[in-house]
């Protein structure tokens, strides 16, 4: 079975952003990597878990 993909409002409620956000991560970058399928706009989840891990803080010593 296929994976399913996110639309952008599943990834703002997802990460808790307005859908204003995410359109910005599209048009000026800073947001999971996303494909688009004719005029839709939409994110395989692996490549969101991979955006996710990189926006973790590393701890100061």
């Amino acid at each position: 079975m296929a994976e399913k993909h996110l639309t952008p409002d599943d990834l703002a409620e997802r990460v808790g952003v307005p859908i204003s956000t995410v359109y910005q991560w599209n048009s000026r970058g800073g947001g999971p990597r996303f494909m688009r399928i004719g005029k839709y706009v939409r994110y395989k989840i692996a490549d969101v878990k991979v955006w996710e891990e990189s926006l973790y803080a590393e701890r100061a010593c």
